[in-house]
């Protein structure tokens, strides 16, 4: 298994996640963590809206709107697609297995 924490790195203390609506998880192959990866946040159209490398052990975080996204994942040999749901004041934890 992964020695990352679940989700992203600690949120900065300012953050009020009552106000946000946050998505964070980490990309995992193997069970080990995917540094560099990229991870690709699509609105509910398809349309790309946002996107962040993976951090040394695999983790990422997005601030969204609530409501349908769509996390692509994008790394040497795979391309993975997940659905996630946004919503203010929650964080929507993702584990994309490649």
């Amino acid at each position: 298994m992964c020695g990352a924490t679940p989700g992203g790195p600690a949120l900065p203390a300012n953050v009020d996640v009552g106000k946000e609506a946050i998505i964070q998880g980490i990309v995992t192959r193997d069970g080990i963590g995917v540094p560099n990866a990229y991870v690709r946040l699509l609105d509910r159209t398809g349309e790309f809206t946002a996107e962040v490398p993976t951090s040394a052990t695999g983790q990422f975080r997005f601030f969204a709107g609530p409501g349908d996204w769509t996390l692509r994942t994008l790394a040497p040999g795979a391309s993975v697609d997940r659905a996630v749901v946004a919503t203010r004041g929650e964080i929507a934890e993702v584990e994309v297995v490649l």
